[in-house]
């Protein structure tokens, strides 16, 4: 029996049936696949709907074009023709295996001409479950509906096989885990230990996705903790392992990589938050310091900053969400240097510095705090707290969301008779600062400072010049 909520597949019209005949009347076979059978039985959410057929993907190709309001060959390369029909998106991929080479980064696509064989060669049971689109009937050859109840993850074929196949796997394996809240069978768990080093085949751009997802599962924490334990990290997120630091009896701090996941599974499920999260202490194994008063990690921030650019990069992560987490990780300590209280001007220039990721980095701040220590949380608390409400009270009274000076570059330069240069830029520094320092001030005490800097700096004296806001 199928669940009731995939019993639509049969109205005639919609996409599946339609596709159905159409693939009957070729006299192929229609069955689908993934993500969709799985979630249905475990009544989540259904998403994409992908199909496997046993015609080859020209064929596919020929059957979609007189059916579909358009075909995309984008994946024919690896069996995969993709259509759009009246809203619905399909993709049907012809029954495969695929393998990669020891030293490929790319798959080579076989074929196969039946859908068990076809189930062989996905990763994980749980996906290895089909839905006949003729019978309606479920075709299950490797037990997968069975650890769908166990809430088991394992692989159809012997891990060693399953992830030689695609070594990516290995990671889809915690990604699955932290994603359904599965436990990996203790085979596969010990296959990645053995195999981890094949990680090294699979493109940046795959594993950065597949980190991305796993990062957005509800509570990543544990799967996290077994992607390092393993082994796996080491081939693509160096700078994790290296927080589970000795802890030296005489000089002891927190365990570094536990407080890092606790802080991960509080944050909001947001990339660039969660990234932040994983990387806000990396800077930590390269400055810590022993000394009378224990352990210290001097500008950890600083250097933290710095590795997560880098490796962020070399995952290939837009420019944006580098920036953003590279500056999130710059700034987490930020509201732990002001322990004597938030005056105006250190309330200006962080939220000048924080700019539109103040809402991100003040949750950062929040689940930063992760110490069993009650009356230290409730003071770091208390100062956060405080920091909020010095925000909206400041911005009440000033457009704290727009730090600017009372003139632009245009202003200065027309006032000076001066091009574009760096001396605009750093006039208006100047203007900046005390603009953070102090607060609003007028176009006219803006006008004097410029003044001021023309004639310490050798500038033509500007008093000659007519200022448009004082006409003097």
């Amino acid at each position: 029996m199928i669940p009731k909520r995939l019993e639509f597949l049969a109205s005639a019209d919609l996409p599946p049936a339609q596709l159905t005949e159409i693939f009957n009347n070729a006299g192929e076979e229609l069955y689908l696949v993934g993500g969709s059978v799985r979630d249905a039985f475990l009544q989540r959410p259904l998403k994409d709907f992908d199909f496997a057929t046993s015609a080859r993907p020209d064929l596919v190709a020929q059957l979609l074009e007189g059916w579909a309001d358009a075909v995309y060959k984008l994946g024919e390369a690896f069996g995969t023709i993709a259509a759009e029909k009246d809203g619905h998106t399909v993709e049907i991929t012809t029954f495969r295996s695929e393998v990669y080479r020891d030293d490929s980064r790319k798959p080579v696509v076989t074929y196969s001409d039946n859908i068990e064989t076809d189930l062989s060669r996905r990763d994980f049971t749980v996906n290895a479950i089909a839905l006949s689109m003729t019978e309606l009937e479920p075709v299950d050859p490797y037990g997968g509906l069975g650890d769908l109840a166990a809430m088991l993850l394992k692989t159809p074929l012997d891990p060693a096989v399953s992830f030689g196949d695609d070594p990516l796997r290995m990671l889809r394996l915690f990604r699955f885990q932290a994603m359904l809240g599965f436990e990996p069978e203790e085979s596969a768990v010990a296959a990645v230990r053995t195999m981890a080093e094949r990680l090294e085949i699979i493109s940046a751009e795959r594993i950065r996705d597949e980190l991305s997802k796993l990062l957005l599962a509800p509570t990543p924490g544990k799967a996290l903790h077994l992607v390092v334990t393993t082994g796996l990290a080491d081939h693509f997120l160096p700078e994790l392992p290296l927080l589970a630091m000795e802890q030296d009896p005489m000089h002891k701090h927190k365990d570094v990589l536990a407080h890092t996941l606790a802080v991960v599974d509080k944050a909001s499920p947001d990339l660039v938050l969660r990234l932040a999260a994983l990387l806000h202490d990396v800077g930590k194994p390269d400055t810590r310091e022993y000394g009378p008063g224990g352990v210290t990690f001097h500008h950890h921030e600083v250097v933290g900053a710095r590795l997560a650019r880098r490796r962020l990069r070399a995952l290939r992560y837009p420019k944006g969400v580098v920036d953003d987490v590279s500056r999130l990780v710059f700034l987490h300590l930020r509201p732990h240097t002001l322990k004597l209280g938030w005056t105006d001007s250190a309330v200006r220039r962080y939220v000048r510095d924080a700019g539109d990721l103040l809402d991100t980095l003040n949750e950062l701040v929040r689940c930063d705090v992760t110490t069993a220590n009650q009356r230290r949380e409730k003071a770091i608390r208390s100062l956060i707290d405080e920091l909020e409400e010095r925000i909206v009270d400041l911005s009440a009274r000033e457009e704290l969301a727009s730090l600017r000076p009372p003139l632009d570059g245009n202003q200065i330069m027309s006032y000076l008779s001066i091009d574009p240069g760096p001396q605009v830029g750093l006039i208006m520094d100047i203007l900046l600062e005390k603009r953070i320092d102090e607060g609003p001030y007028s176009a006219e005490e803006a006008y004097r400072i410029v003044r001021e800097w023309a004639i310490d700096n050798g500038v033509p004296d500007p008093g000659v010049a007519t200022s448009p806001e004082t006409g003097s």
